[in-house]
C-alpha cells in the first residue's frame, strides 16, 4: 500500500522538491550534505528519489556514487537525468557488498521506512571502517501525529504556535501532503534513532538543528515568528 503510494505520487517530489524547485533542499540542505560528503570516495545515496544527493556527491568529485530508491517512477527520471549510476532497491535489502562505501547519505528518508533496524544494520554493513553515514530527518519534534499550527484566537493578545503531538509514541499515518496526495510518515523519537545506530556501530559524531532557511520562511509568512524552531535534524554517525 505505501509503495503503492509512493509510486502514483512521485511526481508531487520531484516536481515540488527537486531541480531547484525548493527552497530548504536548494538553500540548506544541499550545501550541509556538500560539506558533509566533502573527500569522500564512495557514495551510497539511501532512498536517493530523482538522484539530487546523488548528483551532487559527483560534482564534488567522488569516484563512484550509486544511488538506490524503491519506487520506479523515481528510478527512472534519476536514470535519465543521469550524473551517477542508480537502481532499484529498498533500504532494509542493500545490494553491495559488506564495507563497499566510506559514505552513505539518507536525506529525508528513513521517516518513511518501516524497517529501520534493518535499514540501519544495512548501511553500517556496507559502510567500511571510519566511514560515515550523513542522516538528514525531518525533525522529529514536528513530525509527531496530529502536530501543526494553532490558531489560538481565546488568549489576549491571540498566538499562533505549533502544538507538539504525542512525541514519546511511535505511529505511522498517511497525510495528506497537498490536495490528492497522500504520503506515508513515520514518527518515532530521537533516541529510537540514535540507539539503532548505536546499536549497529555507527556512533554520534556530530548533530546539527539548523533554523529554517530565509527562502522558507519567504514562502511561509505564518512561520516567522517560530523561526527558531528547528524543521530539519542532521546526524553524523561514523563506524
Amino acid at each position: 500500500m505505501t509503495d503503492d503510494l509512493w509510486e502514483a505520487h512521485a511526481g508531487w517530489w520531484i516536481d515540488g522538491f527537486t531541480d531547484g524547485a525548493d527552497p530548504e533542499y536548494e538553500e540548506q540542505i544541499l550545501p550541509m550534505a556538500a560539506a558533509e560528503l566533502a573527500g569522500a570516495r564512495r557514495v551510497l545515496d539511501v532512498g536517493c528519489g530523482d538522484g539530487q544527493v546523488s548528483r551532487l556527491a559527483s560534482r564534488l568529485g567522488c569516484e563512484t556514487v550509486v544511488g538506490v530508491d524503491p519506487t520506479w517512477n523515481q528510478v527512472k527520471v534519476a536514470a535519465q537525468r543521469g550524473g551517477a549510476s542508480f537502481a532499484r532497491a529498498g533500504a532494509a535489502r542493500l545490494p553491495f557488498a559488506d564495507a563497499s562505501f566510506d559514505a552513505v547519505v539518507a536525506c529525508l528518508v528513513f521517516e518513511h521506512i518501516r524497517d529501520v533496524d534493518d535499514a540501519i544494520a544495512e548501511v553500517a554493513r556496507v559502510l567500511t571502517p571510519g566511514g560515515r553515514f550523513c542522516f538528514f530527518l525531518n525533525h522529529p519534534l514536528l513530525q509527531t501525529p496530529n502536530s501543526g499550527w494553532i490558531d489560538d484566537q481565546v488568549l489576549d493578545p491571540p498566538e499562533q504556535y505549533w502544538r507538539i503531538g504525542p512525541y514519546l509514541v511511535e505511529d505511522e499515518t498517511i497525510e495528506e501532503v497537498e490536495k490528492g496526495v497522500f504520503i506515508p510518515f513515520i514518527h518515532r523519537p530521537l533516541s529510537r534513532y540514535l540507539n539503532a545506530l548505536a546499536a549497529n556501530g555507527l556512533l554520534l559524531q556530530r548533530m546539527e538543528e539548523p533554523a529554517p532557511p530565509a527562502g522558507f520562511l519567504a514562502r511561509a509568512e505564518e512561520y516567522a515568528e517560530a523561526s527558531t524552531i528547528p524543521r530539519l535534524l542532521y546526524l553524523r554517525t561514523v563506524k
